[in-house]
């Protein structure tokens, strides 16, 4: 697969580390310094963060699912904040870009902008989700891979792939090598959730999906040693 633009999807718990909340510095240098080998490549990247690291208030029955869902998209914000910045340290210029205006912290988003900023080999990170309540991380990764013309999106997840059951529960689950979205959603493995799922296979957008922790699994993700699972949309 040709990579020319790729949209890279962080877990926050994955950038999290062993401590599963808030920040692990060392993890997010690691990403860092990948990212700055694949940008060197010439590969232009742009990010999402998800915010299970600061938040996980759907879980709960004593709040409003879009006040919950409000304070998600600030995780992301926080989230995508603190990374620009420690890839400043090692000499890469970023963006924060959000649907909604957080005063001079990020730029309102604009495709134009961004993609302008990726082709000066800049880093964009999409923060704040799509801006609405009920849509996930997962939908607004695949609507801003479509919506930048990304060849892929790199999923970097805490786990190492995408498995037939959960493998802390079962030892002998099996994990595939390359899956079609439509066996995703009919065989329910959670992957993604259905609408960023339906969005992916309409608009013909793959996905890789591999385990953050593994040695240089991001850089590996695009130039060969891949691991994970290739997740396509034919």
């Amino acid at each position: 697969m040709e990579m020319k633009r790729v949209l890279l999807k962080l877990s926050g718990e994955a950038l999290a580390g062993d401590k599963r909340t808030g920040f692990d510095e060392a993890t997010v240098l690691r990403v860092a310094r990948q990212v700055k080998d694949i940008l060197d490549q010439g590969i232009q990247v742009s990010i999402v963060i998800g915010g299970g690291n600061f938040w996980r208030g759907r879980t709960s029955e004593h709040m409003d699912r879009v006040k919950a869902d409000q304070i998600g998209m600030l995780a992301t914000v926080m989230n995508c904040i603190y990374t620009a910045d420690i890839f400043r340290t090692i000499g890469i210029q970023s963006h924060v870009m959000t649907p909604f205006t957080c005063g001079s912290m990020t730029e309102l988003f604009s495709k134009d902008v961004a993609v302008s900023y990726l082709e000066q080999g800049e880093v964009v990170f999409f923060a704040g989700g799509t801006g609405h309540p009920y849509f996930s991380t997962d939908t607004a990764t695949v609507l801003m891979a479509i919506e930048i013309c990304a060849d892929v999106i790199l999923s970097a997840k805490a786990i190492d792939g995408v498995y037939d059951s959960d493998p802390k529960q079962n030892p002998n689950a099996k994990k595939y090598d390359k899956l079609d979205m439509s066996e995703i959603v009919e065989k329910k493995l959670g992957v993604i959730d259905l609408a960023s799922a339906v969005l992916a296979m309409e608009n013909k957008m793959p996905m890789m999906l591999f385990g953050l922790g593994g040695e240089n699994s991001i850089v590996k993700a695009v130039t060969g040693g891949f691991t994970g699972t290739l997740i396509t949309c034919e």
